[in-house]
């Protein structure tokens, strides 16, 4: 069973994020990468399920500049077997980005496809479910709990009114959400390992992708800092500040 896992490089989760002057952007100068947190977990499942003899292969692709292959890198030292680059300095939306691992797909035959609900820079959570549509895989979104067995996928998938469970044929595409397992740390000699372990470069511009996005980034804005709290002197006042300056009763 072959298990192919996208994972995107972003900000450090610890990173605290800043924005450019002119607000065109965020401000990546001298800041901190690394593998988007619930891509982690993707990985973690995908080792978790070989570790069980489920998986015979795992394969981490990335869509990006040169710099992503560090995170191909650690998705190496984690346990994946091999990596494959998609090369491309465009600014990517959903859409393509999911119209590419399409052709990755295609070219490897995946028999699960896991990849993290969403990216913590971006935060659409669109690509797995735009993926399961245009290679007509089944999908099982926010997986808590991942089951395989006799050629189908159990997913215990989180929703509001509390745990759905949903039984996929496969090839399937699953995202996965916070509870669904603790990623590893990669060791020493696994990240020796790593550096000798292929990684496939592939231009995004040879895939046969329109790369021209639909979304124009119009501007970037810090949120607005938090003011100070303030002492009331009676019950009447605070409800009178609620009503006039909050506005949040009437």
């Amino acid at each position: 069973m072959k298990i192919l896992v996208p994972i995107k490089r972003a900000i450090d989760y610890n990173v605290k994020v800043r924005v450019k002057a002119d607000n065109t952007d965020v401000d990546l100068t001298n800041v901190k990468m690394a593998m988007n947190p619930f891509c982690e977990i993707a990985v973690e499942e995908a080792i978790r399920l070989k570790e069980k003899g489920v998986a015979t292969e795992i394969i981490v692709v990335s869509i990006g500049e040169k710099p992503v292959q560090e995170q191909i890198r650690t998705g190496l030292a984690l346990g994946a077997d091999r990596g494959i680059h998609i090369e491309t300095g465009a600014r990517l939306d959903s859409l393509q980005i999911a119209k590419l691992l399409q052709k990755v797909v295609e070219q490897e035959s995946p028999d699960l496809v896991i990849l993290g609900k969403q990216a913590i820079d971006s935060d659409n959570n669109q690509t797995g479910q735009m993926l399961a549509a245009l290679t007509g895989m089944p999908q099982g979104t926010f997986a808590s709990e991942v089951n395989v067995e006799d050629g189908k996928v159990k997913v215990t998938r989180e929703i509001d009114g509390g745990l759905q469970t949903v039984e996929l044929s496969l090839p399937a595409v699953v995202t996965t959400d916070l509870r669904l397992n603790e990623p590893r740390y990669a060791s020493l000699p696994n990240i020796m390992k790593a550096k000798r372990k292929p990684i496939d470069v592939q231009n995004a511009a040879d895939l046969g992708v329109n790369l021209d996005s639909n979304v124009t980034l119009v501007k970037v804005m810090p949120p607005e800092q938090r003011k100070g709290g303030v002492t009331v002197g009676s019950v009447e006042e605070l409800v009178e500040k609620l009503k006039n300056e909050a506005k949040v009763i009437s």
